[in-house]
This record gives structure tokens, sequence and C-alpha cells, in this order.
């Protein structure tokens, strides 16, 4: 059984996966990476990344260091739950080179609205570190969903009367604190 991913096996993880790359390619983390990396979460159950451009000896390196360092891995982005937000690439965080490989953290604004879509425990209280980190701000949050509300019916699985709704209460509770401080 693997156990959980901390902040020294994606360290590992991501030195392998550069080490493995024959050309330059964006890895995007998000989810619990992008918690465990900034802190406030200590592991994580899995990796989940997406790799820009898709490279065989990539996936090739993602499945034997799945095996060496006992992690999940998981190919999975936020385009893949809720539609793609615009200018996401351009938001993304840098957060290291290894060999021809950067590492990124997928976009905040992308990533926070994935979360509230599902709206499991863990995952709001990651939007909410995410608001302390200033990661993602209420305005910015608002105006990316606003951006793709229209295209909510490509994915049948989002209701997009919960979705919203998660959206508009985590921005509500947000400004209350704000405001209480």
């Amino acid at each position: 059984m693997r156990g959980l991913t901390d902040r020294e096996r994606i360290a590992e993880f991501m030195r392998a996966i550069g080490n493995a790359a024959r050309k330059p390619v964006r890895v995007y983390f998000t989810g619990g990476v992008t918690a465990v990396l900034h802190g406030w979460r200590e592991s994580t159950i899995d990796i989940d990344l997406r790799f820009v451009p898709e490279a065989d000896e990539l996936f090739r390196a993602v499945s034997e260091q799945k095996e060496r360092l006992q992690v999940n891995v998981e190919l999975a982005a936020p385009p893949d739950f809720i539609p793609e937000v615009d200018g996401w690439e351009d938001r993304s965080i840098f957060i290291a080179r290894e060999g021809k490989v950067d590492f990124y953290h997928f976009d905040p604004y992308s990533q926070a609205l994935s979360k509230l879509q599902r709206r499991h425990e863990k995952d709001v209280d990651d939007v909410r570190a995410m608001f302390e980190a200033r990661l993602v701000v209420v305005d910015g949050l608002l105006e990316f969903f606003d951006r793709i509300k229209p295209s909510l019916y490509l994915y049948p699985a989002i209701d997009p009367v919960a979705f919203e709704n998660s959206v508009v209460e985590t921005v509500l509770e947000r400004k209350q604190k704000e405001a209480s401080t």
C-alpha cells in the first residue's frame, strides 16, 4: 500500500522527472501538492499533475517513480473537472526547474474553483488557505467563475446551481472574515 506524499517525496519525484526529460516540458501540479509545497498541509494522498507538452519518456518516468517512491500519481488538472479558465498558464506559479522540466503550481483560481465544485471539507479548507496566502482574491474568484459559467453544460456531472452556491458561500465567508479584521 502506498503512503502519504510529503515535501521530501515531492522533491525526489521532481528530480527524477527532471532527469528523465529529453526536451523542455512544463509540469503543472495541482491539489495536494500545492497544499504541501505552500505549507498548509504536511502531506497529500497523491501527486496530481499535467504535462505540457505530453512526452512519452515522462509517462514512463512517472510510472517508475510511482513504484520507487511508493506514491500515488494522478494525471489530472482542473480542466478535467471544470471548464478551462482562460489564461491559466499565465497565472500558474513557478516552483523550480529540474533538468529540462519547469514545475509550476497550476493556476490557483482554477484549483480553487475545481475544489469548490467538489466541495469536500479538505478542498474548502484548501481554498481558505489560498485566500490566506493571497493566491486568490474574492473579486478574481467571482470573475473567473462568471467566465466559465456559460460552459458548465459541457460537464454533465456538475450541478451548476450547487457549484455557484458553493462559490458564493465561500466568497461571503471570506468577505465576512476580511471585514472583521
